[in-house]
């Protein structure tokens, strides 16, 4: 066990950061002790007092970008003594604006605020807590399931600090997804609010390696232990296995992506060395006085990467509204009322506030509005803008790579398109034997893993070599999405391999057709999947959402319209030549829609 870290201390100097995130999974062994909450330690409101080699750069471009070869790269690193309590030191020393490093609240009037000094000390206790008390050790694996609480963050913290590592969860999982990722990822911990402890318990017995259960709540649980903090640190070596990603994928069960410690490094490396030459700091732009709120459930890679990561990276304040789930009117009561500088969603977020008359709040401190997770439609785009008077920049990643597209602060947006690639990542679009395929040619999207792989990128999927293999070809690892690539090095998001439609041999993108579709008045929501045909094989078929104003509308004229229209602003042959009228479309926890689902609806009604 690595030895204790004296509270006073603190890092005296920038090294490594973390880049773009990913989910993270950790171990848990605990010793049956209990342990009193957190919880009573807190302040109604108010702020809680701590206890007794030169970097070669080049600029985005279509063809060259800086390879992981042109810096050195730490042989330890831990976000937490590297980054927090580098900004704990400038605080004390006065060189930090006077700002929260943590500011969370909530609908009934309560609010915590810490610092980074109290942050630095209070994750410093939850990793003593974690080691000590509990009894875990660098290496093991915690599930972390809570919602939007300030013991989220101090515990994830606390993991980094100790070397544990984090398997985060939204908690709108199942007993399904939990007993899944109990049993696939061997975790020996689980820490979880009494919301959710009863479904652990009743499926303990089907988890051998579970061996303590961590509550964080203000009730107590015959059988779990309450959660309490002290303090340690563990500096990872860069090769040693850090955090597990968990893509949601197309369909199927959930894969485990697994991180070594280099994932938290990455950042570091762009933020404080690279952003000087002017490239990543393009993206988000954030500083020591900008209030950062990330709209995005718990467990997701945009929560990690857009409430801590890139936040405390830059020295913001990381803002946390700890609402249950989004709540439009919420959302934009908390962006008139707080003086909250840049945010960043999904894009469904947007859509759903759009729903609400946005034009009638005023955002007097808002000056950066960024979207990610999933294509915003060109239409949202321009409707955010007439209403806010702000541009919505992109941002594309995934669990297993972190970000690697953008449109950068300041960069010209093409709307529809997700931007261009992120240095040093090497993003090509790739044909089926992983040959290089010039600007306005589709294919996949590729990130070059030879003769060297990206420090960013994920290791391998867990305990899955066989998915792994299949995540490869060539020199290449492949996304499984399809896109185009431009003259000017813009990349044009088509969709999901598995969601391509391939009619009478014209290869169509699902979101091709729902960005037309959003542009008539009477489409609130929709999404594209292939249909079975007996002549063409396949054919379009539109799963549409109305606005309220045209639910009464004769459904067979209406659909007529929407063919005639999707054939008037895209290619004739990619109108849906099937459309049908639903409530609502089936989406995952984070508001991604599932064609998969509707693919099997389909197929079960064709056969």
């Amino acid at each position: 066990m690595p030895d204790k870290v004296d509270l006073s201390s603190s890092s005296e100097h920038f090294t490594w950061l973390l880049i773009s995130g990913t989910l993270l999974v950790m171990k848990l062994l605990m010793r049956p002790h209990v342990l009193r909450g957190l919880w009573a330690a807190w302040p109604a409101s108010g702020s809680l007092h701590p206890r007794p080699r030169n970097l070669l750069t080049h600029p985005f471009s279509r063809t060259e970008t800086t390879q992981w070869g042109d810096y050195e790269i730490p042989k330890e690193f831990n976000f937490a003594s590297d980054v927090l309590d580098h900004w704990a030191h400038m605080e004390k020393e006065g060189k930090r604006d006077p700002l929260p490093a943590l500011w969370w609240v909530n609908n009934k009037g309560d609010e915590v605020k810490w610092n980074f000094r109290e942050l630095s000390d209070l994750t410093r206790q939850a990793a003593n807590v974690l080691m000590e008390t509990c009894g875990l050790q660098q290496g093991d694996y915690l599930i972390l399931i809570l919602p939007r609480i300030p013991e989220l963050w101090l515990l994830t913290v606390g993991c980094i600090r100790a070397g544990l590592v984090i398997l985060p969860g939204t908690p709108q999982l199942t007993a399904k997804d939990i007993l899944y990722r109990l049993q696939i990822s061997k975790a020996k911990g689980i820490a979880t609010t009494e919301t959710l402890a009863p479904l652990v318990d009743s499926m303990a017995s089907d988890c051998p390696h579970l061996k303590v259960k961590l509550l964080v709540s203000e009730q107590s649980r015959d059988g779990w232990l309450d959660f309490k903090m002290q303090t340690t640190l563990c500096k990872d070596k860069n090769t040693e296995p850090n955090a597990i990603s968990l893509p949601s994928g197309p369909q199927g069960l959930l894969k485990m992506a697994v991180h070594t410690n280099c994932f938290f490094s990455l950042i570091s490396l762009f933020k404080y060395k690279f952003l000087y030459f002017g490239v990543s700091r393009q993206v988000l732009k954030l500083t020591s006085s900008d209030v950062s709120w990330c709209v995005s459930d718990p467990g997701w890679i945009l929560s990690v990467v857009g409430a801590m990561i890139e936040p405390w990276t830059s020295g913001s304040c990381s803002f946390i509204h700890g609402m249950p789930q989004h709540d439009p009117m919420t959302i934009l009561q908390t962006l008139s009322r707080f003086p909250i500088t840049s945010m960043l969603t999904s894009a469904s977020v947007y859509r759903m506030l759009l729903q609400l008359n946005v034009s009638s709040y005023k955002f007097p401190t808002l000056k950066n509005c960024v979207s990610a997770g999933e294509v915003l439609l060109p239409q949202d785009f321009e409707k955010w803008k007439q209403a806010t008077g702000l541009a919505i920049n992109e941002l594309y990643g995934q669990s297993e790579t972190g970000i690697t597209c953008a449109v950068s602060r300041g960069m010209k947006v093409k709307k529809g398109s997700m931007g261009k690639v992120v240095p040093p990542f090497d993003m090509q679009i790739i044909d089926e034997e992983g040959n290089i395929l010039p600007p306005g040619k589709e294919g996949e999207m590729a990130i070059r893993i030879k003769p060297t792989r990206p420090i960013g990128l994920f290791t391998s999927y867990l305990n899955d070599p066989e998915k792994t293999s299949l995540s490869e070809r060539g020199d290449f690892y492949i996304t499984g999405d399809r896109a185009m690539l431009d003259e000017e090095g813009y990349i044009w998001y088509l969709g999901r391999s598995d969601d391509i439609i391939n009619a009478s041999g014209y290869r169509i993108g699902p979101s091709e057709v729902e960005n037309a579709l959003a542009e008539h008045p009477a489409v609130a929501e929709s999404a594209v999947i292939a249909s079975p045909d007996p002549i063409r094989g396949e054919v379009v078929k539109a799963f549409v959402v109305l606005t309220p104003e045209f639910m009464t509308h004769d459904h067979n004229q209406l659909a007529q319209e929407l063919q005639r229209h999707v054939k008037e602003t895209t290619a004739p042959y990619k109108y849906p030549r099937k459309v049908e009228f639903v409530p609502d479309l089936p989406k995952t926890v984070t508001g991604k829609i599932m064609r998969s689902s509707l693919r099997k609806i389909e197929r079960g009604f064709n056969q």
